[in-house]
């Protein structure tokens, strides 16, 4: 090649020519054209323009681009617009058989355990919760979460509307969305019993066993592989759960630690374990219904269908009752405050990170219930509860390490 300039080769070509500087280097454009003499011997030369994609012209045009009023056929205006800053290829250059060589601008990752944090956040959240249903005296379960099921619709409701997601739901989703809400809202009723009958380490261990059964019902009902691991780590969730029970026919009269009545201690643990195999079985819908339906749209069945069934059963126990002025109406505000940013950083933590270092990290729920109720109850955990929660802790880890490790050897094939 020759000697190249700004300029091209002959007089004709001035007007495409740009005199100007490139203010950085991803800025610059280089055009390559094949030229043909009319001589007798064929000759090729090279004519590069270095075009600035900064400056961006209106319809007046520019006064660094002059164009000839005299041609009848004038040349399409080189127009330098944000698209071209951005990245993107001119089409007028590709059609004329040009070569664009942009750099597009690449997308920041996110943050490197961004994920985990919000997973412990989600985690410190409920575990407030649960401690506030705790400390409230002299309201019942299902009014508990009839008020947190009116914050959670009034919270979502103008998310829905901004996003234009609708109300109901794709047809063939419907029957989904109707059991997540009617599954999610029993099983968070039966956890806030349980949280009121028993210890609060014992129900949210009970309560966080899910995991393990959620790998049983995914078998049973979505054909979902399950190995001999899956039925050893359900065997040491009972067995936790049997530790923090102690039913009578096993362990007679040793029932020493038990917050107040054994009955009712018993039905705690009745009402948790139904309250495990529910999140299970929301687990499991939620697999089924896939992500084909927004996060929102199943929140807002959630919300509507437990508020409805709240209100429901509230006439028929005959259990409704006004909160006393001041701290037990802050506290009801504050757990359906807190509630809806648990499950918000929850389902920011499955977007940015895998499930199981996501439910690893959800274990910490266990030992925040037993560092609250330590410190805020003045209870000391007995070794039954330490030994049913090592079982508990132990199987659902267990499950998370192992989906994590299935995950991992599928990508890398």
């Amino acid at each position: 090649m020759g000697d190249y300039s700004y300029r091209a080769a002959s007089a004709d070509d001035d007007d495409d020519v740009l005199s100007v500087i490139p203010r950085r280097e991803e800025d610059v454009r280089v055009e390559v054209f094949d030229i043909v003499d009319g001589g007798g011997d064929e000759q090729k030369a090279e004519k590069i323009h270095l075009h600035s994609n900064c400056h961006v012209c209106d319809d007046g045009g520019d006064s660094r681009m002059p164009q000839d009023a005299g041609e009848s056929n004038p040349k399409p205006s080189k127009r330098f617009c944000l698209a071209m800053c951005c990245g993107e290829s001119d089409p007028n250059t590709a059609a004329a058989g040009g070569s664009v060589l942009s750099k597009a601008p690449e997308k920041k990752p996110a943050c490197a355990g961004l994920g985990l944090v919000y997973a412990l956040l989600a985690s410190v959240f409920f575990s407030i919760v649960a401690l506030l249903v705790k400390k409230i005296d002299g309201i019942h379960a299902v009014e508990i979460s009839a008020i947190r099921c009116f914050f959670q619709m009034v919270f979502v409701l103008p998310a829905m509307i901004y996003y234009k997601i609708g109300f109901l739901g794709p047809k063939g989703k419907r029957i989904y969305l109707f059991l997540r809400g009617f599954l999610g809202s029993n099983a968070m009723i039966l956890l806030y019993y349980a949280v009121q009958q028993m210890p609060l380490a014992d129900a949210t261990v009970i309560v966080f066993s899910n995991p393990v059964f959620t790998a049983v019902l995914a078998w049973i009902f979505l054909k979902e592989k399950c190995t001999i691991w899956d039925f050893v780590f359900t065997i040491f969730t009972l067995t936790g759960v049997i530790l923090i029970a102690r039913p009578p026919f096993l362990f007679g009269s040793r029932v020493s630690g038990i917050e107040g009545d054994y009955q009712n201690h018993i039905k705690g643990t009745i009402a948790a374990f139904m309250g495990a195999v529910g999140a299970a079985c929301t687990f499991v819908v939620l697999r089924k219904m896939g992500k084909s339906v927004h996060y929102y749209l199943s929140v807002w069945y959630y919300a509507v269908i437990g508020f409805i069934e709240y209100v429901i059963t509230m006439f028929v126990i005959d259990e409704w009752t006004v909160p006393y002025c001041g701290w037990d109406r802050w506290i009801l505000m504050l757990i359906g405050v807190l509630g809806i940013a648990g499950q918000t950083f929850l389902t920011k933590a499955l977007q940015l990170e895998k499930a199981g270092p996501v439910a690893l990290m959800r274990t910490m729920d266990v030992l925040l219930a037993f560092i609250f109720q330590f410190l805020f109850l003045s209870r000391t955990p007995t070794w039954w509860s330490l030994g049913g929660a090592l079982c508990v802790i132990g199987s659902t880890t267990g499950v998370a390490l192992r989906k994590w490790y299935i995950s991992a050897r599928n990508s890398k094939e």
